[in-house]
């Protein structure tokens, strides 16, 4: 196998990653999020995970490149991406508490060759009705800062969610059901053969 790249930083995609026992680097993209014009939450995140995955494509040719992108979309429609402050990750939580937030994860793969294996993973979390101690004890946590919807299903995050439905690991941030299927479209073979 090709070298492979994880192109992302995340700590939770590189724990999920390694849960496949596959050996792997991890070289961030320099993707500018904020700048793609894509309004469609579910299109928004599959192009970025494919941008992610191209742009480090570019510097490691003939390398396997993993790229992702995770989004949150309130139950009112409101695109929910990485807050900006305490105040936006505050914001975010108010607009979830009691209601369901759907989660659209992408993953994207180049491959040797330089084609490209794309799919999206959807899953829902309903959070519980937060009251504003549990609001601002999340918040002094600082665990909201870099996540898409201000919250994570990992770790202590799991406490202000009631139910999911969907793929949990897509939710994390990295959809290992898809993942794998896309990894098996590119040729990418698993230790045990699978």
């Amino acid at each position: 196998m090709s070298r492979l790249i994880l192109a992302s930083s995340s700590p939770q995609r590189k724990t999920l990653l390694s849960g496949l026992e596959l050996r792997f680097e991890v070289i961030p993209s320099t993707v500018d999020e904020d700048a793609h014009p894509e309004l469609d939450p579910a299109l928004r995140a599959v192009t970025l995970a494919k941008l992610k995955a191209l742009d480090v494509s570019a510097n490691h040719r003939g390398a396997t490149i993993i790229g992702c992108d995770t989004l949150v979309v309130a139950s009112d429609g409101t695109l929910l991406e990485k807050p900006k402050n305490e105040e936006d990750a505050r914001r975010m939580l108010m607009l979830q508490s009691g209601n369901t937030s759907l989660v659209h994860s992408a993953v994207c793969i180049v491959d040797s060759s330089g084609k490209t294996h794309e799919g999206l993973s959807t899953s829902s979390v309903t959070f519980k009705k937060l009251k504003n101690k549990e609001t601002d004890w999340w918040i002094k946590t600082k665990l909201w800062h870099g996540r898409s919807g201000g919250f994570q299903i990992d770790g202590l995050g799991q406490l202000m969610i009631a139910s999911i439905t969907g793929d949990w690991t897509g939710i994390v941030g990295l959809p290992v059901f898809l993942l794998g299927k896309l990894m098996r479209e590119a040729g990418i073979t698993f230790p045990d053969g699978l």
